[in-house]
Formats: structure tokens, C-alpha cells, sequence
């Protein structure tokens, strides 16, 4: 089966380079000093638990270069990329091809969808704390590389058969992967903890360590997960792991400095995923009917510090 990668940084990185290294056909779709340092040294994953992953012959080029039909393409972008994902999927994907976005943003899938008419977008998600920590370097922080993805209620499910191999192909390479019954409640399940974390992080200048029990970002990192749980049971979702309890064990096993991409995006003066992390949520609710005013605070207070 034929991978293509859009987006090699922690998680596209870290997916693409877990399926090469096991042997798969597998293109990144990279730019700039880390696709230069790919192409010339390969692709490392330096791995806090367990040994370094090193792939000595990396496919890899521009999205523009790219030329082939794979049979799944992997979207690894930050939300505020989706248009160039969008466009790369309409030109390069063909009938038997799954896209599969692996956002931190809830309903990802959906989104493309709307615009790809004739091409198959599933929904997905990740569980994973990595980032790139130099050009044609990966840092994977702890064991957690979980993957789920799956079809949406009523989507024609045609490639399932295709999809369950994919399944099989990612835990082959040592990716803890699941072909989701219940993408939506899935996705949701880890947007009620990564939204939080992103949103409460940015607005109170914390790290985990400060979402740990006590003190202003641990409240504020709850609420918000008890505005998200309000907004899945609006929707219908019956969540798997209640998400404040799930959310609170999840931040308490993490070690104490991690940031989120979004944090460090802001930091750096970029555009980052506030909308689809912090924004979205309020849409969201009203969509839904459901109150979400801490959201709506910090999406109010984003706007005033101009966060792009």
C-alpha cells in the first residue's frame, strides 16, 4: 500500500517514519531546511522510551512534486493549513484513495470533505506528545502513539475493507491503531482533552506541570473539558471515558513541561490553531445550544491579544 504524509513534523513525523522504518511505500510531503535535511540524512525519531528510529531512505518532496495516486494519504497539517490540504487531496487522490486527517481539531474530515466531493475524507485523531526537534529530527516524548480514524454516520463506507488493512499495517508498525465504529465520539473523546490543554495552557501561561492538581490552570483546564463534555452530549455523543475524569488522569501521568503546538506557535508569532481549537467550541455551541462561556471568554480575550 502507497502512503503519502502531508505535514512530517511530531505527527506526521513520527506516523510516516514508524511506517517507513517497518518497510512501507512511504512519501513525505515537507518543505523547506527539514525536507533538505530528509533527502540528504534521513529521518530520525529520537524516542524517550526506547530506542531511536532512523530512516536512512526517505522519500520525500514538495506537495507540488508530488505526482502519485496513493492509497491513503495521511494529513498531518495544523488546521490553519487545511486549504493546501484540501487542494493537494483534489489533485493527487483518486477513487480507491482514503484521506485521513489526524488534526487536533474536532470534525476535520467533515471540513475537507465538503470541498472534495467524489474523494473519501474519514475523520481521525492522534495521541501523541512530539514535535520536530531540528531539520530531519523527530523528539517523541513518552510510549503514547494511538491512532484512531474512522467513517462518519451515513458517509458511504465502500473502502472499508481498505481501511481495516490499514489498521493492520499501522500496529504491524508498531502504531496503536483503531478503525473506529464511532469516530465522532472518538475524535471528540481526545478534542475534550487536547482543546482544553491548548486553550487553558495559552490563556494562563501554563505548562502541565500547572494543570497538575491545584491552583488557576487546573480549574480552568476542568472547566473547559466540562464545556466540551456539555457540547458532546448535546450532540448525541455517548463518551467511552468520562472526559473530566479521562482528562484530569491523562494531565496528571504527563511529565511536567509540556507544551501545546498551539502555545508554542503563539509564542513564536506565527499563525496557530486557535481557531479551530478555541473558536470552534463557541461555534460549536451555538450550533448546539449549549453555553460555553470560558471558551467564549478566551476566544474573546485571543481576539484582543490578536492571536492569529
Amino acid at each position: 500500500m502507497k502512503f503519502a504524509i502531508l505535514g512530517a513534523g511530531g505527527t506526521g513525523g513520527c506516523v510516516g517514519g514508524y511506517l517507513a522504518h517497518a518497510g512501507n511505500d512511504v512519501t513525505f510531503l515537507a518543505r523547506g531546511a527539514h525536507l533538505a535535511a530528509m533527502q540528504k540524512d534521513g529521518l530520525t525519531i529520537h524516542r524517550s522510551e526506547g530506542s531511536d528510529i532512523h530512516v536512512a531512505d526517505v522519500k520525500a518532496c514538495t506537495a507540488d512534486d508530488y505526482q502519485e495516486t496513493p492509497d491513503v494519504l495521511f494529513v498531518c497539517v495544523k488546521y490553519y493549513s487545511i486549504a493546501d490540504a484540501i487542494a493537494l487531496a483534489r489533485r493527487v487522490a483518486g477513487p480507491e484513495t482514503l484521506v485521513i486527517p489526524i488534526l487536533n481539531v474536532f470534525g476535520t474530515g467533515e471540513v475537507m470533505q465538503k470541498d472534495l466531493p467524489g474523494v473519501t475524507c474519514l475523520d481521525g485523531c492522534i495521541y501523541i506528545w512530539a514535535l520536530r526537534e531540528a531539520p530531519g529530527v523527530i523528539r517523541q516524548d513518552g510510549k503514547i502513539l494511538r491512532v484512531f480514524y474512522g467513517f462518519r454516520p451515513g458517509q458511504d463506507d465502500r473502502l472499508a475493507p481498505k481501511a481495516q488493512e490499514v489498521e493492520t499495517i499501522l500496529r504491524d508498525a508498531g502504531i496503536h491503531a483503531h478503525f473506529s465504529d464511532n469516530i465522532r465520539r472518538d475524535a471528540l473523546q481526545k478534542f475534550a482533552f487536547v482543546s482544553p490543554m491548548g486553550a487553558a495552557g495559552l490563556y494562563c501561561h501554563a505548562v502541565s506541570g500547572d494543570m497538575q492538581p491545584g491552583g488557576r490552570a487546573r480549574e480552568t483546564f476542568v472547566e473547559l473539558i466540562r464545556e466540551v463534555k456539555a457540547l458532546g452530549e448535546a450532540m448525541g455523543v455517548k463518551f467511552e471515558r468520562e472526559p473530566v475524569e479521562a482528562g484530569k488522569k491523562l494531565m496528571d501521568a504527563s511529565s511536567k513541561d509540556l507544551t501545546t503546538s498551539m502555545q508554542r506557535d503563539v509564542a513564536a508569532g506565527g499563525a496557530s490553531e486557535f481557531a479551530g481549537l478555541v473558536d470552534r467550541v463557541v461555534s460549536l455551541g451555538e450550533k448546539y445550544h449549549v453555553e460555553t462561556p470560558l471558551y467564549a471568554k478566551i476566544s474573546a480575550w485571543g481576539k484582543e491579544q490578536q492571536i492569529k
